[in-house]
């Protein structure tokens, strides 16, 4: 197992620059998910430090030694695609340990890895099929079983787990996790949030945040990861500093009659536009904040005891979450409550005002 390390890493195709300057440290057994939306620069980070692409600058090492001008196979890395690129004329057994038989592995020795790979990831009744066999999910599974069985120091997963359930891949990313230091690039934030411990937001090749998944979605640090990370996505609201204190300023709601609340944030100035950014659970029942507001009803989602509701009011779409609110959702307009506590303050530039 090896931790990895980024530091000034740059990409540039001719003029064009895709990755801004990376600075990332892994560390050993870590799973990390790149996360962001397409053309951020994940999947170009990935391939870097596979070896794929060159660095344009900057260092990249792997347990401490420099991997510029390694070469991939050098790397002691297994790289996993979206694509499954199997044998189609070869077994799923051949499949899995093609690689070691072209390393010189011995033959007892291969059979024994493939065969465990196979039971971490329920494949053992497949062996003796061939790709056109097999489901998309299946073969999937034995593109991320041929990876396994090389025991490299770090997977590289390029979004490789779409066509599996979701009990098979929490039980795949425990038992890999096991065993090597796992980077896994998505676009899906979802699937970021079920299956990291730390999670790199990517946006036009630069990092926003990196941090634990809760840490993320409770203290972001602008409006990007705000917006990015949680789903249904954080609510914004644009609104105007009205008045401010040492220790909290004043708002004025510009879409919902001018309606003020007190936010414990010391940042901001008075006569500074920002915007209020609010979760769709912590919106409260008429009453229970510091303000109200009323929101005209597009429509509503039932998914049993939990519903959201999408609203609008002088053009800003908002989602709420209600529980056991039926009723309430049949009308043409609701009214929620904004708590000052549980709400978020950004500035102009999208970055947090604390």
């Amino acid at each position: 197992m090896s931790s990895l390390k980024l530091t000034a890493v740059h990409k540039s195709y001719g003029s064009v620059e895709v990755i801004k300057g990376v600075d990332l440290e892994i560390k050993s057994k870590e799973f990390v998910v790149f996360v962001g939306p397409s053309g951020c620069g994940k999947s170009t980070l990935l391939r870097m430090i596979a070896g794929l692409e060159t660095i344009s600058a900057g260092d990249l090492e792997i347990g401490g030694t420099r991997m510029n001008d390694v070469d991939p196979s050098k790397r002691g890395i297994a790289m996993v695609f979206q694509s499954y690129a199997l044998y189609p004329h070869m077994t799923v057994r051949d499949n899995m340990g093609f690689a070691l038989r072209f390393a010189g592995v011995a033959k007892d020795q291969i059979a024994i890895q493939v065969q465990q790979a196979a039971r971490i990831l329920a494949l053992e009744p497949l062996l003796d099929r061939l790709p056109k066999e097999l489901s998309g999910g299946q073969r999937q599974r034995v593109a991320i079983g041929r990876a396994i069985v090389r025991n490299p120091q770090v997977f590289l997963f390029d979004e490789p787990l779409s066509n599996l359930d979701a009990e098979l891949r929490v039980h795949m990313r425990i038992e890999i996790a096991r065993k090597a230091t796992m980077i896994y690039v998505t676009h899906d934030q979802v699937e970021a949030m079920t299956l990291a411990d730390t999670i790199v937001v990517l946006r036009d090749g630069i990092i926003e945040q990196v941090g634990r998944p809760l840490d993320l979605y409770d203290d972001p640090a602008n409006q990007f990861v705000a917006g990015f990370i949680g789903s249904p996505k954080m609510n914004f609201l644009a609104a105007t500093i009205v008045e401010k204190t040492t220790s909290s300023v004043t708002l004025e709601l510009t879409n919902h009659g001018r309606a003020r609340l007190a936010l414990p944030v010391s940042g901001g100035a008075v006569g500074e536009a920002v915007t209020l950014g609010v979760r769709a659970e912590h919106f409260g029942e008429p009453g229970a904040g510091e303000v109200d507001i009323a929101l005209d009803i597009d429509v509503a989602e039932h998914l049993g005891s939990t519903s959201y509701v999408y609203a609008n009011r002088g053009g800003e779409a908002l989602t709420i979450e209600r529980e056991e609110s039926r009723n309430e959702i049949g009308m043409q307009t609701i009214t929620v409550s904004i708590d000052p506590v549980r709400a978020y303050l950004f500035d102009a530039r999208g970055q947090r005002i604390r």
